[in-house]
């Protein structure tokens, strides 16, 4: 219905037809828009929604009535509004110029206007049209997921404005370079744990700055042990097992020796557990506590396992003694062959 719609009081209705029958060409009567010399309006007007749209129109001194319209509603006439809408006010009405302005515009205001004028006796109209754009707005999108790694999944991002703004999906990681879609959704097939993070939706359009939006994504996967540190104490001191593990969910984690599992509160033993690590502590190490251990990290996608040694340093000096007695007895295999191959 434009700027004003039809909300006219009864006692004006026969005013406007008379003004609608007096700058509104008649019927089989050529449209002299555009008129090499007047009226003269604006080109195209482009505003952005909430701003004020100023349409003007050249005249001279040969109008004896002046009025804009938008499509068949009058808007003013000469000095007279005929719109009850406040948004519409008059600019100004002189010889030389008939200006009109529509405050806060709206999307619903654009459309075409028409400057029509009157003079000796002949009906002339020149039209512009007003574009409203609007800044880009994301109305739908994707909420965090959690997934299993291996899984496909689909992410949605819709955004409105005018013109249509331009839809793009970004991996925010180190690892990540430029866009991994242009495009409202973004599929993903088989995604892996380097996948995960956030994503971000990114819609633009030139007629304010880019609105975004991030999406969180989850993988989850198996526990695997990334390093599992045995050591070497003398009895009596502190010796410390050390088990890291990488999952999502956290892994959690069981200590066991010869198949019986550690558990927290046995003398002079603690486990202590993060998220992504799990120690032993002996606080007084015995030559009972020598031996191996088995760390198993699970979680709900899985468990996995491994061994760790916690040694004397008698141990260590024997595999290192037994490892030079052997390399020292190594000069003496040459002279062993020649004296068997001499006899």
């Amino acid at each position: 219905m434009g700027v004003c719609g039809y909300l006219l009081l009864p006692w004006k209705c026969l005013v406007v037809v008379s003004l609608r029958l007096l700058f509104l060409v008649p019927t089989g009567v050529p449209v002299r828009s555009g008129d090499a010399t007047f009226p003269k309006a604006m080109d195209n007007v482009t505003v952005r929604q909430g701003e004020s749209a100023t349409l003007r129109c050249t005249i001279d001194n040969r109008v004896t009535r002046v009025a804009w319209l938008n499509r068949s509603t009058i808007l003013y006439a000469g000095n007279d509004k005929w719109c009850l809408d406040p948004r519409v006010v008059l600019l100004s009405n002189t010889q030389t110029q008939y200006s009109i302005e529509i405050q806060n515009v709206d999307v619903y205001d654009e459309g075409p206007y028409t400057c029509s004028v009157q003079t000796d006796n002949h009906p002339k109209t020149s039209r512009v049209h007003l574009i409203v754009q609007v800044s880009p707005k994301i109305v739908e999108i994707s909420s965090d997921i959690s997934i299993n790694e291996g899984n496909n999944i689909s992410l949605t991002c819709i955004a409105t404005g005018r013109p249509e703004p331009t839809v793009t999906w970004r991996h925010i990681s180190p690892k990540a370079v430029g866009f991994v879609s242009e495009d409202e959704y973004l599929e993903i097939q088989g995604i892996t744990r380097e996948q995960s993070g956030d994503y971000e939706c990114s819609a633009s359009n030139d007629v304010a700055a880019p609105v975004v939006r991030r999406v969180k994504v989850t993988v989850n996967y198996p526990p695997y042990i990334s390093e599992a540190k045995g050591t070497g104490v003398p009895v009596g001191q502190k010796g410390t097992l050390q088990c890291e593990a990488s999952a999502v969910p956290s892994a959690e984690f069981q200590w066991y020796k010869d198949d019986k599992r550690l558990v927290e509160g046995k003398k002079g033993v603690k486990v202590e557990n993060r998220p992504f690590l799990s120690k032993l502590i002996f606080f007084n190490v015995s030559e009972h506590d020598y031996g191996n251990y088995t760390c198993v990290a699970s979680n709900k996608l899985g468990h996995t396992n491994a061994s760790i040694t916690l040694f004397g340093p008698g141990a260590v000096s024997e595999v290192n003694n037994g490892t030079s007695r052997r390399a020292g007895c190594l000069w003496l295999l040459p002279l062993l062959v020649f004296l068997l191959l001499k006899f």
